[in-house]
């Protein structure tokens, strides 16, 4: 049925088209009665119909990095944590994801450039609140961890935000990952 449907729509799309074009070199050859105007005319506006498709179709279509919030939007926790690492391995890291249970706070552990890093993952519906940073905070000891960050495809609370400046610890909300993501591709 679906398919009738767009068979139809663009059969009624290139009919009316059609339409426009015979009535335009109609009129055009009625007013001038010359055949070099009426083909200009009729050329010219085809022209501008392609263009507009075109132009229509590249408006329309949502950018990549909304298709990729959606997605990530979608995952559960422990997807948004494979997709993280594979994020990290892109970008030349060695990451491994901790045990789901009795982490201690850390989600992945990423090692490169002599450094090792905790990550706490965070894909939330709302604002990630200080409780994600003080767990990283303790991570760090744990894992003897030179950096702890906390990435989200959300927000973050001011709170969060004020124990994360005191405590060196990096907070990478949704603006920053969707950065990451484009640099990486």
């Amino acid at each position: 049925m679906a398919k009738g449907k767009s068979k139809k729509k663009q059969k009624g799309g290139f009919s009316w088209q059609m339409t426009l074009l015979f009535f335009i070199g109609v009129a055009t050859f009625y007013f001038t009665r010359n055949v070099d105007v009426t083909l200009y005319a009729v050329i010219g506006t085809a022209f501008a119909m392609i263009v507009a498709a075109v132009w229509k179709k590249v408006r329309v279509q949502p950018p990549a990095t909304h298709t990729m919030t959606h997605h990530i939007d979608d995952m559960t926790g422990v997807e948004f944590e494979e997709f993280l690492v594979r994020l990290f391995k892109k970008q030349g890291y060695r990451a491994t994801m901790t045990k789901t249970s009795g982490d201690f706070g850390a989600d992945l552990v990423v090692k490169g450039n002599g450094e090792t890093i905790v990550v706490q993952a965070k894909r939330y519906k709302s604002s990630v609140g200080v409780k994600a940073v003080q767990e990283i905070i303790a991570a760090i000891r744990m894992y003897d961890a030179d950096s702890a960050w906390v990435v989200t495809n959300s927000y973050f609370t001011k709170q969060a935000q004020t124990l994360a400046k005191h405590n060196d610890v990096r907070l990478i909300d949704r603006d920053e990952l969707l950065s990451i993501i484009q640099q990486t591709r």
